[in-house]
Protein backbone atom coordinates (compact mmCIF):
# COMPACT_ATOMS: atom_id res chain seq x y z
CA UNK A 1 0.00 0.00 0.00
CA UNK A 2 1.15 3.58 -0.66
CA UNK A 3 1.29 6.08 2.19
CA UNK A 4 -2.12 7.54 1.31
CA UNK A 5 -3.75 4.12 0.92
CA UNK A 6 -2.69 2.67 4.24
CA UNK A 7 -5.49 1.77 6.60
CA UNK A 8 -5.65 3.58 9.93
CA UNK A 9 -8.10 1.33 11.76
CA UNK A 10 -8.84 -2.38 11.94
CA UNK A 11 -12.07 -1.82 10.00
CA UNK A 12 -10.22 -0.08 7.14
CA UNK A 13 -7.57 -2.79 7.15
CA UNK A 14 -10.18 -5.50 6.89
CA UNK A 15 -11.96 -3.63 4.09
CA UNK A 16 -8.68 -3.34 2.16
CA UNK A 17 -8.46 -7.12 1.92
CA UNK A 18 -5.22 -7.42 3.90
CA UNK A 19 -4.71 -10.85 5.43
CA UNK A 20 -2.43 -12.03 8.22
CA UNK A 21 0.35 -14.48 7.50
CA UNK A 22 3.23 -15.84 9.52
CA UNK A 23 6.76 -14.54 9.22
CA UNK A 24 7.88 -17.80 7.64
CA UNK A 25 5.12 -17.60 5.04
CA UNK A 26 6.06 -14.00 4.37
CA UNK A 27 9.75 -14.84 3.88
CA UNK A 28 8.87 -17.80 1.68
CA UNK A 29 6.50 -15.81 -0.55
CA UNK A 30 8.92 -12.90 -1.03
CA UNK A 31 11.81 -15.30 -1.71
CA UNK A 32 9.79 -17.03 -4.42
CA UNK A 33 9.07 -13.62 -5.99
CA UNK A 34 12.78 -12.75 -6.00
CA UNK A 35 13.75 -16.07 -7.52
CA UNK A 36 11.09 -15.70 -10.21
CA UNK A 37 12.37 -12.21 -11.09
CA UNK A 38 16.02 -13.32 -11.09
CA UNK A 39 16.95 -10.82 -8.37
CA UNK A 40 19.72 -11.36 -5.83
CA UNK A 41 18.57 -12.94 -2.59
CA UNK A 42 21.49 -11.70 -0.45
CA UNK A 43 23.11 -8.78 -2.28
CA UNK A 44 26.70 -8.05 -1.32
CA UNK A 45 27.49 -11.61 -0.19
CA UNK A 46 30.45 -12.82 -2.27
CA UNK A 47 31.65 -16.38 -2.77
CA UNK A 48 28.56 -18.19 -1.44
CA UNK A 49 26.56 -18.42 -4.67
CA UNK A 50 27.07 -22.15 -5.11
CA UNK A 51 27.29 -23.23 -1.49
CA UNK A 52 25.71 -21.21 1.32
CA UNK A 53 23.02 -19.17 -0.45
CA UNK A 54 21.29 -22.20 -2.04
CA UNK A 55 21.13 -23.81 1.42
CA UNK A 56 19.57 -20.63 2.88
CA UNK A 57 17.00 -20.57 0.08
CA UNK A 58 16.09 -24.20 0.75
CA UNK A 59 15.73 -23.56 4.47
CA UNK A 60 13.44 -20.55 3.99
CA UNK A 61 11.28 -22.36 1.44
CA UNK A 62 11.03 -25.30 3.86
CA UNK A 63 10.08 -23.02 6.76
CA UNK A 64 13.20 -23.92 8.76
CA UNK A 65 14.88 -21.77 11.38
CA UNK A 66 18.62 -21.44 10.72
CA UNK A 67 21.92 -21.88 12.48
CA UNK A 68 25.04 -20.67 10.67
CA UNK A 69 28.11 -22.70 11.61
CA UNK A 70 31.49 -21.22 10.71
CA UNK A 71 34.65 -19.47 11.84
CA UNK A 72 34.82 -15.76 12.53
CA UNK A 73 34.55 -13.33 9.65
CA UNK A 74 32.40 -15.51 7.38
CA UNK A 75 29.49 -13.07 6.98
CA UNK A 76 27.17 -14.96 9.33
CA UNK A 77 25.77 -11.85 11.00
CA UNK A 78 25.59 -9.95 7.71
CA UNK A 79 23.51 -12.69 6.10
CA UNK A 80 21.13 -12.70 9.07
CA UNK A 81 20.67 -8.94 8.75
CA UNK A 82 20.08 -9.17 5.02
CA UNK A 83 17.13 -11.49 5.58
CA UNK A 84 15.02 -8.47 6.52
CA UNK A 85 14.94 -7.62 2.80
CA UNK A 86 12.72 -10.68 2.36
CA UNK A 87 10.11 -9.21 4.70
CA UNK A 88 7.23 -7.04 3.50
CA UNK A 89 8.15 -3.37 3.31
CA UNK A 90 5.44 -2.42 5.85
CA UNK A 91 3.49 -4.42 8.43
CA UNK A 92 0.29 -3.30 10.20
CA UNK A 93 0.49 -3.48 14.00
CA UNK A 94 -2.08 -2.65 16.62
CA UNK A 95 -1.50 0.73 18.23
CA UNK A 96 -1.15 0.28 21.97
CA UNK A 97 0.03 -3.32 21.73
CA UNK A 98 3.38 -4.17 23.28
CA UNK A 99 4.48 -7.02 20.99
CA UNK A 100 3.91 -5.82 17.42
CA UNK A 101 0.44 -7.29 17.76
CA UNK A 102 -1.48 -8.53 14.76
CA UNK A 103 -4.58 -6.25 14.55
CA UNK A 104 -6.74 -9.32 14.01
CA UNK A 105 -5.21 -11.53 16.73
CA UNK A 106 -3.26 -9.56 19.39
CA UNK A 107 -1.10 -11.59 21.78
CA UNK A 108 -0.13 -9.04 24.44
CA UNK A 109 -2.53 -8.23 27.28
CA UNK A 110 -2.38 -4.55 26.35
CA UNK A 111 -3.24 -5.33 22.74
CA UNK A 112 -6.15 -7.55 23.71
CA UNK A 113 -7.47 -4.80 25.99
CA UNK A 114 -7.37 -2.27 23.14
CA UNK A 115 -9.41 -4.54 20.86
CA UNK A 116 -11.89 -5.35 23.65
CA UNK A 117 -12.48 -1.65 24.30
CA UNK A 118 -12.42 -0.20 20.77
CA UNK A 119 -13.23 -3.14 18.52
CA UNK A 120 -12.96 -2.48 14.78
CA UNK A 121 -12.26 1.20 15.44
CA UNK A 122 -8.91 0.40 17.10
CA UNK A 123 -6.07 2.33 15.48
CA UNK A 124 -3.17 0.64 13.71
CA UNK A 125 0.38 1.71 12.86
CA UNK A 126 2.63 0.56 10.02
CA UNK A 127 5.97 -0.94 11.01
CA UNK A 128 8.88 -0.76 8.50
CA UNK A 129 10.81 -3.95 7.82
CA UNK A 130 14.06 -2.70 9.39
CA UNK A 131 12.32 -2.51 12.80
CA UNK A 132 11.30 -6.16 12.62
CA UNK A 133 14.82 -7.45 13.26
CA UNK A 134 16.27 -8.07 16.73
CA UNK A 135 19.84 -9.18 17.36
CA UNK A 136 21.59 -10.32 20.51
CA UNK A 137 25.19 -11.35 21.07
CA UNK A 138 25.07 -14.32 23.43
CA UNK A 139 27.27 -14.01 26.50
CA UNK A 140 27.40 -16.16 29.66
CA UNK A 141 25.95 -13.34 31.80
CA UNK A 142 22.69 -13.06 29.84
CA UNK A 143 19.64 -13.84 31.97
CA UNK A 144 16.23 -15.21 31.05
CA UNK A 145 14.87 -11.75 31.87
CA UNK A 146 16.96 -10.17 29.12
CA UNK A 147 15.56 -12.51 26.48
CA UNK A 148 12.07 -13.35 27.69
CA UNK A 149 11.01 -10.92 30.41
CA UNK A 150 10.65 -10.27 34.08
CA UNK A 151 8.14 -8.91 36.59
CA UNK A 152 8.30 -5.11 36.68
CA UNK A 153 8.58 -4.02 40.35
CA UNK A 154 7.24 -0.56 39.51
CA UNK A 155 3.99 -2.06 38.27
CA UNK A 156 3.76 -4.14 41.45
CA UNK A 157 4.24 -0.96 43.47
CA UNK A 158 1.37 0.62 41.55
CA UNK A 159 -0.96 -1.99 43.04
CA UNK A 160 -1.13 -4.80 40.51
CA UNK A 161 -1.02 -8.42 41.65
CA UNK A 162 2.01 -10.57 40.90
CA UNK A 163 -0.12 -13.00 38.88
CA UNK A 164 -1.37 -10.22 36.60
CA UNK A 165 0.25 -10.45 33.15
CA UNK A 166 0.25 -6.65 32.98
CA UNK A 167 3.04 -6.67 35.57
CA UNK A 168 5.46 -8.22 33.05
CA UNK A 169 8.20 -6.34 31.30
CA UNK A 170 8.87 -8.27 28.11
CA UNK A 171 12.36 -9.09 26.90
CA UNK A 172 14.00 -9.01 23.49
CA UNK A 173 12.35 -12.10 22.00
CA UNK A 174 8.68 -11.30 22.71
CA UNK A 175 9.24 -7.75 21.50
CA UNK A 176 10.51 -9.16 18.19
CA UNK A 177 7.14 -10.83 17.60
CA UNK A 178 6.28 -11.04 13.87
CA UNK A 179 9.91 -10.51 12.97
CA UNK A 180 13.38 -12.06 12.84
CA UNK A 181 15.45 -12.84 15.94
CA UNK A 182 19.20 -13.40 15.51
CA UNK A 183 21.35 -14.81 18.33
CA UNK A 184 25.07 -14.61 17.63
CA UNK A 185 27.48 -17.10 19.22
CA UNK A 186 24.61 -19.20 20.57
CA UNK A 187 26.85 -21.76 22.39
CA UNK A 188 28.05 -18.98 24.70
CA UNK A 189 24.54 -18.82 26.10
CA UNK A 190 24.19 -20.76 29.37
CA UNK A 191 22.41 -24.07 28.90
CA UNK A 192 19.63 -23.16 31.34
CA UNK A 193 18.94 -20.05 29.24
CA UNK A 194 18.87 -22.18 26.10
CA UNK A 195 16.19 -24.31 27.80
CA UNK A 196 14.17 -21.14 28.31
CA UNK A 197 14.51 -20.35 24.62
CA UNK A 198 13.31 -23.83 23.81
CA UNK A 199 10.10 -23.33 25.77
CA UNK A 200 9.31 -19.89 24.39
CA UNK A 201 10.10 -20.65 20.76
CA UNK A 202 8.60 -24.13 20.58
CA UNK A 203 6.10 -24.86 23.35
CA UNK A 204 5.14 -21.16 23.69
CA UNK A 205 4.86 -21.47 27.48
CA UNK A 206 7.26 -19.93 29.96
CA UNK A 207 7.17 -19.49 33.73
CA UNK A 208 8.07 -16.06 35.03
CA UNK A 209 8.28 -15.79 38.82
CA UNK A 210 6.15 -18.85 39.34
CA UNK A 211 3.23 -18.34 36.97
CA UNK A 212 2.68 -19.39 33.37
CA UNK A 213 2.21 -16.97 30.50
CA UNK A 214 1.15 -18.22 27.11
CA UNK A 215 2.66 -16.19 24.27
CA UNK A 216 1.87 -17.53 20.79
CA UNK A 217 4.80 -15.67 19.25
CA UNK A 218 5.41 -15.57 15.52
CA UNK A 219 9.19 -15.57 14.96
CA UNK A 220 11.89 -16.57 12.53
CA UNK A 221 15.02 -17.57 14.42
CA UNK A 222 18.57 -17.30 13.09
CA UNK A 223 21.54 -18.35 15.21
CA UNK A 224 25.28 -18.42 14.60
CA UNK A 225 28.05 -20.48 16.14
CA UNK A 226 31.73 -21.22 15.73
CA UNK A 227 32.49 -24.94 15.27
CA UNK A 228 34.96 -24.82 18.14
CA UNK A 229 32.22 -23.65 20.48
CA UNK A 230 30.80 -27.15 20.56
CA UNK A 231 33.81 -28.40 22.49
CA UNK A 232 35.56 -25.41 24.09
CA UNK A 233 33.39 -22.59 25.38
CA UNK A 234 30.00 -24.31 25.35
CA UNK A 235 27.54 -26.19 23.23
CA UNK A 236 24.09 -25.91 21.75
CA UNK A 237 21.79 -28.19 23.72
CA UNK A 238 20.46 -31.08 21.68
CA UNK A 239 16.72 -30.20 21.89
CA UNK A 240 17.45 -26.68 20.63
CA UNK A 241 19.62 -27.95 17.78
CA UNK A 242 16.79 -30.29 16.88
CA UNK A 243 14.39 -27.38 16.50
CA UNK A 244 16.73 -25.18 14.46
CA UNK A 245 15.71 -26.86 11.24
CA UNK A 246 18.78 -26.25 9.01
CA UNK A 247 22.45 -26.07 9.96
CA UNK A 248 24.38 -24.24 7.25
CA UNK A 249 28.18 -24.37 7.08
CA UNK A 250 29.87 -21.17 5.96
CA UNK A 251 33.43 -20.84 4.65
CA UNK A 252 36.13 -18.37 3.70
CA UNK A 253 36.62 -17.14 0.10
CA UNK A 254 37.90 -20.00 -2.01
CA UNK A 255 39.77 -17.90 -4.58
CA UNK A 256 41.88 -14.76 -4.76
CA UNK A 257 39.27 -13.07 -6.94
CA UNK A 258 36.58 -13.57 -4.31
CA UNK A 259 38.90 -12.28 -1.59
CA UNK A 260 39.74 -9.20 -3.67
CA UNK A 261 36.08 -8.52 -4.41
CA UNK A 262 35.26 -8.58 -0.71
CA UNK A 263 38.18 -6.27 0.10
CA UNK A 264 37.08 -3.81 -2.59
CA UNK A 265 33.57 -3.85 -1.14
CA UNK A 266 34.46 -3.58 2.54
CA UNK A 267 37.55 -1.41 2.82
CA UNK A 268 37.35 2.15 4.03
CA UNK A 269 37.54 4.64 1.18
CA UNK A 270 39.56 7.76 1.86
CA UNK A 271 37.50 10.87 1.16
CA UNK A 272 39.73 13.75 0.03
CA UNK A 273 37.05 16.27 1.03
CA UNK A 274 37.39 15.09 4.64
CA UNK A 275 41.04 16.17 4.68
CA UNK A 276 42.44 19.39 3.34
CA UNK A 277 39.72 19.44 0.72
CA UNK A 278 41.88 20.87 -2.04
CA UNK A 279 43.82 19.60 -5.04
CA UNK A 280 46.90 18.97 -2.86
CA UNK A 281 45.28 15.92 -1.26
CA UNK A 282 46.88 12.84 -2.89
CA UNK A 283 44.78 10.34 -4.81
CA UNK A 284 45.32 6.70 -3.83
CA UNK A 285 45.87 4.17 -6.63
CA UNK A 286 46.52 0.51 -5.79
CA UNK A 287 48.11 -1.52 -8.63
CA UNK A 288 46.50 -4.94 -9.20
CA UNK A 289 49.65 -6.85 -8.24
CA UNK A 290 49.67 -5.17 -4.82
CA UNK A 291 45.98 -6.00 -4.31
CA UNK A 292 46.72 -9.60 -5.20
CA UNK A 293 49.67 -9.66 -2.82
CA UNK A 294 47.49 -8.53 0.10
CA UNK A 295 44.92 -11.24 -0.62
CA UNK A 296 47.67 -13.84 -0.97
CA UNK A 297 48.93 -13.07 2.55
CA UNK A 298 45.55 -14.06 3.97
CA UNK A 299 45.23 -17.12 1.75
CA UNK A 300 48.64 -18.36 2.88
CA UNK A 301 47.77 -17.68 6.53
CA UNK A 302 44.76 -19.99 6.17
CA UNK A 303 47.09 -22.80 5.15
CA UNK A 304 49.96 -22.07 7.52
CA UNK A 305 50.69 -24.72 10.19
CA UNK A 306 51.99 -21.96 12.45
CA UNK A 307 48.56 -20.28 12.63
CA UNK A 308 45.56 -21.78 14.39
CA UNK A 309 43.05 -22.84 11.76
CA UNK A 310 40.48 -23.66 14.43
CA UNK A 311 40.21 -19.96 15.17
CA UNK A 312 40.30 -19.09 11.48
CA UNK A 313 41.77 -16.20 9.50
CA UNK A 314 39.06 -13.71 8.71
CA UNK A 315 38.67 -11.66 5.53
CA UNK A 316 39.04 -8.73 7.92
CA UNK A 317 42.78 -9.43 7.76
CA UNK A 318 42.81 -8.63 4.04
CA UNK A 319 40.59 -5.59 4.52
CA UNK A 320 42.71 -4.18 7.37
CA UNK A 321 45.96 -4.86 5.52
CA UNK A 322 44.72 -3.06 2.42
CA UNK A 323 43.59 -0.09 4.49
CA UNK A 324 46.90 0.23 6.35
CA UNK A 325 48.89 -0.22 3.13
CA UNK A 326 46.96 2.61 1.52
CA UNK A 327 47.51 4.69 4.64
CA UNK A 328 51.29 4.15 4.46
CA UNK A 329 51.37 5.18 0.81
CA UNK A 330 49.24 8.24 1.52
CA UNK A 331 51.56 9.33 4.32
CA UNK A 332 54.58 9.04 2.03
CA UNK A 333 52.87 10.95 -0.79
CA UNK A 334 51.98 13.79 1.58
CA UNK A 335 55.54 14.02 2.89
CA UNK A 336 57.04 13.95 -0.60
CA UNK A 337 54.46 16.33 -2.02
CA UNK A 338 53.26 13.86 -4.68
CA UNK A 339 49.72 14.07 -6.15
CA UNK A 340 49.24 10.28 -6.35
CA UNK A 341 49.90 7.64 -3.69
CA UNK A 342 50.51 4.02 -4.66
CA UNK A 343 51.51 1.29 -2.16
CA UNK A 344 55.01 -0.13 -2.63
CA UNK A 345 56.83 -3.22 -1.39
CA UNK A 346 58.68 -0.98 1.05
CA UNK A 347 55.31 -0.22 2.68
CA UNK A 348 54.60 -3.87 3.50
CA UNK A 349 56.09 -3.57 6.96
CA UNK A 350 52.96 -1.66 7.92
CA UNK A 351 50.72 -4.72 7.54
CA UNK A 352 52.47 -6.56 10.38
CA UNK A 353 50.61 -4.47 12.94
CA UNK A 354 47.25 -5.03 11.22
CA UNK A 355 47.79 -8.80 10.96
CA UNK A 356 49.22 -9.99 14.28
CA UNK A 357 46.12 -9.00 16.25
CA UNK A 358 43.78 -10.92 13.96
CA UNK A 359 45.46 -14.33 13.91
CA UNK A 360 46.11 -16.83 16.69
CA UNK A 361 49.31 -18.85 16.63
CA UNK A 362 49.59 -22.54 17.39
CA UNK A 363 52.56 -21.82 19.61
CA UNK A 364 54.60 -18.73 20.41
CA UNK A 365 58.20 -19.00 21.49
CA UNK A 366 61.36 -16.95 21.46
CA UNK A 367 62.35 -18.44 18.13
CA UNK A 368 59.11 -17.56 16.35
CA UNK A 369 57.45 -14.37 17.63
CA UNK A 370 54.21 -13.26 15.97
CA UNK A 371 55.92 -10.56 13.93
CA UNK A 372 58.45 -13.02 12.51
CA UNK A 373 55.72 -15.40 11.39
CA UNK A 374 53.79 -12.59 9.69
CA UNK A 375 56.95 -11.37 7.97
CA UNK A 376 57.53 -14.85 6.58
CA UNK A 377 53.96 -14.90 5.27
CA UNK A 378 54.53 -11.55 3.55
CA UNK A 379 57.70 -12.84 1.89
CA UNK A 380 55.98 -16.02 0.67
CA UNK A 381 53.02 -14.03 -0.62
CA UNK A 382 55.26 -11.64 -2.50
CA UNK A 383 57.20 -14.45 -4.13
CA UNK A 384 54.00 -16.32 -5.07
CA UNK A 385 52.49 -13.19 -6.61
CA UNK A 386 55.73 -12.42 -8.44
CA UNK A 387 55.83 -15.91 -9.96
CA UNK A 388 52.22 -15.61 -11.12
CA UNK A 389 52.69 -12.18 -12.62
CA UNK A 390 56.19 -12.36 -14.08
CA UNK A 391 58.19 -14.76 -16.23
CA UNK A 392 61.71 -14.74 -14.83
CA UNK A 393 63.43 -15.20 -18.21
CA UNK A 394 61.84 -11.95 -19.43
CA UNK A 395 63.85 -10.08 -16.81
CA UNK A 396 67.28 -11.22 -18.04
CA UNK A 397 68.11 -7.76 -19.51
CA UNK A 398 67.48 -6.17 -16.10
CA UNK A 399 69.70 -8.71 -14.33
CA UNK A 400 72.47 -8.13 -16.90
CA UNK A 401 72.34 -4.39 -16.21
CA UNK A 402 72.93 -5.03 -12.52
CA UNK A 403 75.72 -7.47 -13.33
CA UNK A 404 77.39 -4.60 -15.18
CA UNK A 405 77.44 -2.58 -11.97
CA UNK A 406 74.09 -0.80 -11.90
CA UNK A 407 72.81 0.03 -8.34
CA UNK A 408 69.35 1.25 -7.37
CA UNK A 409 68.49 2.91 -4.08
CA UNK A 410 64.86 2.41 -2.98
CA UNK A 411 62.81 3.00 0.14
CA UNK A 412 59.80 4.85 1.46
CA UNK A 413 61.66 8.16 1.24
CA UNK A 414 62.65 7.77 -2.41
CA UNK A 415 60.58 10.06 -4.68
CA UNK A 416 58.59 8.41 -7.46
CA UNK A 417 60.31 10.45 -10.17
CA UNK A 418 63.58 8.63 -9.47
CA UNK A 419 61.91 5.31 -10.28
CA UNK A 420 60.75 6.79 -13.59
CA UNK A 421 64.37 7.74 -14.36
CA UNK A 422 65.49 4.14 -13.67
CA UNK A 423 62.71 2.96 -15.94
CA UNK A 424 64.61 4.70 -18.78
CA UNK A 425 68.10 3.74 -17.68
CA UNK A 426 67.70 0.00 -17.02
CA UNK A 427 67.30 -2.05 -20.22
CA UNK A 428 64.10 -4.07 -20.22
CA UNK A 429 62.64 -2.36 -17.16
CA UNK A 430 59.99 -0.44 -19.12
CA UNK A 431 58.80 -3.60 -20.87
CA UNK A 432 58.67 -5.51 -17.58
CA UNK A 433 56.65 -2.74 -15.95
CA UNK A 434 54.25 -2.69 -18.91
CA UNK A 435 53.77 -6.47 -18.74
CA UNK A 436 52.48 -6.15 -15.18
CA UNK A 437 49.37 -4.80 -16.87
CA UNK A 438 48.57 -2.04 -14.43
CA UNK A 439 49.13 1.04 -16.59
CA UNK A 440 50.41 2.37 -19.89
CA UNK A 441 54.07 3.36 -20.08
CA UNK A 442 54.01 4.50 -23.72
CA UNK A 443 54.58 8.09 -24.78
CA UNK A 444 55.68 9.12 -21.32
CA UNK A 445 52.12 8.71 -19.97
CA UNK A 446 53.07 6.64 -16.95
CA UNK A 447 52.05 7.63 -13.44
CA UNK A 448 55.28 7.98 -11.38
CA UNK A 449 53.78 6.60 -8.15
CA UNK A 450 52.56 3.45 -9.89
CA UNK A 451 55.87 3.08 -11.73
CA UNK A 452 57.65 3.20 -8.37
CA UNK A 453 55.37 0.47 -7.04
CA UNK A 454 56.01 -1.76 -10.07
CA UNK A 455 59.78 -1.25 -10.00
CA UNK A 456 60.01 -2.16 -6.31
CA UNK A 457 57.85 -5.23 -6.95
CA UNK A 458 60.15 -6.41 -9.74
CA UNK A 459 63.32 -5.77 -7.78
CA UNK A 460 62.04 -7.57 -4.69
CA UNK A 461 60.91 -10.50 -6.82
CA UNK A 462 64.34 -10.76 -8.42
CA UNK A 463 65.91 -10.69 -4.97
CA UNK A 464 63.68 -13.51 -3.74
CA UNK A 465 64.53 -15.44 -6.91
CA UNK A 466 68.21 -15.04 -5.97
CA UNK A 467 68.99 -12.93 -9.01
CA UNK A 468 69.76 -9.67 -7.15
CA UNK A 469 71.35 -8.76 -3.84
CA UNK A 470 69.56 -6.47 -1.41
CA UNK A 471 71.16 -4.48 1.39
CA UNK A 472 69.14 -2.58 3.96
CA UNK A 473 70.87 0.26 5.79
CA UNK A 474 69.91 2.36 8.80
CA UNK A 475 67.03 4.69 7.97
CA UNK A 476 65.12 2.26 5.78
CA UNK A 477 67.10 2.80 2.59
CA UNK A 478 67.59 -0.35 0.47
CA UNK A 479 70.31 -0.90 -2.13
CA UNK A 480 69.74 -3.37 -4.98
CA UNK A 481 72.91 -4.46 -6.71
Amino acid sequence: MSTTERATTIAELRASGWRSRTVKDELRSNLIARLADGREVLPGIIGFDDSVIPAIENAILAGHDLVFLGERGQAKTRMARLLINLLDEWLPVLRGGELNDDPYEPVSPAGKAVVDQQGEAAAIDWLPRDRRYAEKLATPDITIADLIGEVDPIKIAEGRYLSDELTLHYGLIPRANRGIVAINELPDLAERIQVGLLNVLEERDVQIRGFTVRLPLDLYVVASANPEDYTSRGRIITPLKDRLGSQIRTHYPRSLDQELSIVAQEKHRFDPSAGRGDSATPTIVVPPFMEELVAEITQLARRSPEISQRSGVSVRVSVANMEVLEAASLKRAVRLGEPVAAPRVSDLGAVVASTVGKVELESVGDEAPEERIVERLITKALYSTFNRRVTLDDLDPIVEAFEDGFIIETGERTPSREYVAWLREVPGMDDAVARLGSFDVTDGAEEPAVVASAVEFLLEGLHLARRLNKERVVGGTIYHR
